[in-house]
């Protein structure tokens, strides 16, 4: 099993800091989603990954051996984004067999169902693609490569819903089989949320969760109920983020709940990971900027 590891991570642009210090490993055969806002710091930590940009510092390994410059480890990822690295002039079908010779394989079968299903015409210039269609025929290409690792940068940018929902599918299908490992930055968390087993949550070039998405939603709860009961049962809990509903509140608390005994008035469920993403990020925004003053 191939392993692809991040460590201590670091990329500045000018005087910004887009990265600082990002650890963390990607086991194969498991599917990440890596979310955070624009701006966030995904593509750049994406575009390092695959060797297209230079980390300031630290290092990417996989299997324990250096990606830079080192074409046979750069053979096992692909990343899809929106950076185009194909010539507008450059056909299709022409694109395709190139790939296949640089990977090479590529699996026809399913790309040609893939094609089909999603309309495209691959005697077409890439130049000549629609923003959607841009983005299918990488996914496409994402999809039928024998890489060990699909990094999938905004995978869905342009897609109509029937579209979006027709990729998603053809994911879940594809990993099933052939197991490997996707990781896929997104901003649009409810759509991934069923898909990922794993998240990871990046603020301001830092990882702030990185966890299981079960572990993850094990530790989210909503406490609702009167104002006064509520406050009063989550005092000195991790409470993230809260809203009011006249006389009701609904505080949101991340982590143990300990053993407190649960007021009749209170009720307690679960939250979603995009309600989690929202609090997280408006949190360490807010501590961030507090820092600042």
């Amino acid at each position: 099993m191939s392993v692809l590891e991040v460590s201590h991570i670091t990329k500045t642009f000018g005087s910004k800091h887009v990265l600082s210090d990002v650890n963390l490993t990607f086991e194969e055969g498991k599917i990440y989603g890596l979310l955070g806002r624009n701006g966030a710091g995904k593509s750049t930590l994406l575009s390092i990954m695959t060797n297209r940009i230079f980390a300031g510092e630290g290092e990417v390994k996989i299997d324990s051996e250096n990606v830079d410059d080192n074409d046979a480890k750069l053979g096992l990822m692909y990343l899809m984004s929106e950076v185009n690295l194909y010539a507008d002039g450059w056909k299709l079908k022409q694109i395709i067999k190139d790939s296949e010779s640089f990977y090479g394989s590529f699996n026809h079968e399913l790309a040609d169902r893939l094609i089909t299903e999603f309309g495209l015409d691959i005697n077409q210039k890439f130049g000549k693609l629609s923003t959607g269609y841009n983005s299918i025929f990488k996914l496409i290409l994402a999809l039928c490569l024998p890489v060990k690792f699909v990094l999938l940068d905004e995978p869905v940018l342009g897609l109509d819903a029937n579209h979006r929902e027709l990729f998603y599918s053809e994911l879940i299908q594809s990993y099933s089989d052939n197991p490997r490992t996707f990781i896929i930055s997104t901003h649009l968390i409810e759509e991934v949320a069923n898909i990922i087993s794993d998240v990871i949550v990046l603020d301001q070039g830092r990882v702030i969760l990185n966890q299981p998405v079960e572990d993850v939603l094990a530790k989210t709860h909503s406490v609702v109920g009167p104002e006064k009961d509520v406050d009063q049962y989550t005092q000195g809990l991790n409470v993230i983020g809260h809203d009011n509903m006249g006389s009701i509140r609904a505080n949101y608390v991340y982590g143990d709940l300990d053993d407190r005994i649960l007021p009749d008035t209170v009720q307690l469920s679960n939250f979603d990971l995009q309600k989690l993403f929202i609090y997280l990020t408006n949190q360490y925004e807010g501590s961030a900027h507090h820092e600042d003053k």
